[in-house]
């Protein structure tokens, strides 16, 4: 099997990039680990610069259908006391909006758009790549099933990894890097479906990491027949204890509830909201030092 461009990884960033280069001509074809497409995460935040893109390929008005769009950014203390508030979006004087959208609408929207344009045939799910080998101007591709059988493999001009923190395209360019470094922070995520807050429309961050943050912000509009939202919630705690990264693992309400235990602002019962949450989903904040080089 031979294409223009290879892409290892079904999520956002493959997606959006397969919708880029179709529209410039260039045919790709998507290879995606996990043996099928799963509404999964949390919330998601897209800014003006993002959603700019996206309208660019013709997918703004329907993720707009799905999501809310953030007007406000207010800022508070661990006391509900305001500190500062500014526009967002469109409300700030951008062309494009800020988007809050659930990670799963916002994958699913990407996905529907690929299957239309690039056909059915351009996406590939189980098969997770273990390797690429470059010779004669080509690169060659190897990949397994999720029983780590081999499958045959892809020959293309181009392949470009978007394969994640675990991506196997790095791994091989950078054998030595290590694994992310732990920034001494954890993360608890989850949603809650709550009444609207504020302007319904807002995206809060309260608090401080030594002592405990939040940030909060609505991610869809009108779930139920009460009229509440699903809200995204972000629990963020310095503490020298965390477990291996895992973007599935879920978590505790005790390990973290008791640092918002007296947060009652006017304008959320914050540990009501948190004890009511979907699910709980813990995760640490790592990051990894820029590479030397990034294409090859």
């Amino acid at each position: 099997m031979s294409g223009d461009i290879v892409i290892i990884g079904g999520g956002i960033g493959g997606l959006t990039l397969a919708l880029a280069l179709h529209k410039r001509g260039i045919s790709a074809r998507i290879h995606e680990a996990a043996p099928e497409f799963q509404a999964v995460g949390v919330g998601i935040n897209v800014l003006p610069h993002a959603t700019r893109v996206l309208a660019g390929l013709d997918v703004l008005p329907a993720l707009e259908r799905h999501a809310i769009a953030t007007g406000t950014a207010s800022f508070y203390n661990r006391f509900g006391q305001l500190i500062h508030e500014e526009r967002l979006g469109r409300a700030a004087g951008y062309p494009t909006p800020q988007l809050s959208i659930h990670r799963a609408d916002l994958q699913s929207t990407l996905l529907d758009a690929v299957r239309e344009r690039l056909g059915p045939d351009a996406i590939f799910s189980g098969h997770r790549c273990v390797g690429f080998a470059e010779r004669d101007g080509q690169v060659t591709v190897s990949f397994v099933d999720a029983a780590r059988r081999a499958l045959p493999p892809v020959t293309a001009r181009a392949l470009i990894g978007a394969d994640g923190i675990n991506s196997a395209i790095r791994r091989q360019l950078y054998p030595a890097e290590g694994p992310p470094r732990y920034s001494g922070v954890n993360m608890w995520r989850g949603v809650t479906r709550w009444q609207p807050f504020l302007t319904g429309a807002n995206m809060v961050r309260a608090g401080w990491l030594a002592t405990g943050k939040l940030v909060i912000y609505p991610i869809r509009n009108a779930i139920d027949a009460e009229g509440r939202q699903l809200v995204n919630w972000v629990a963020e705690i310095e503490t020298q204890e965390f477990q291996a990264r895992d973007w599935n693992r879920g978590g505790r309400l005790a390990d973290f509830l008791p640092a918002f235990a007296d947060w009652h602002f006017s304008w959320l019962d914050v540990p009501a909201f948190l004890a009511e949450a979907d699910q709980i989903l813990e995760f640490p904040m790592v990051d990894q030092d820029p590479l030397p080089a990034w294409s090859f």
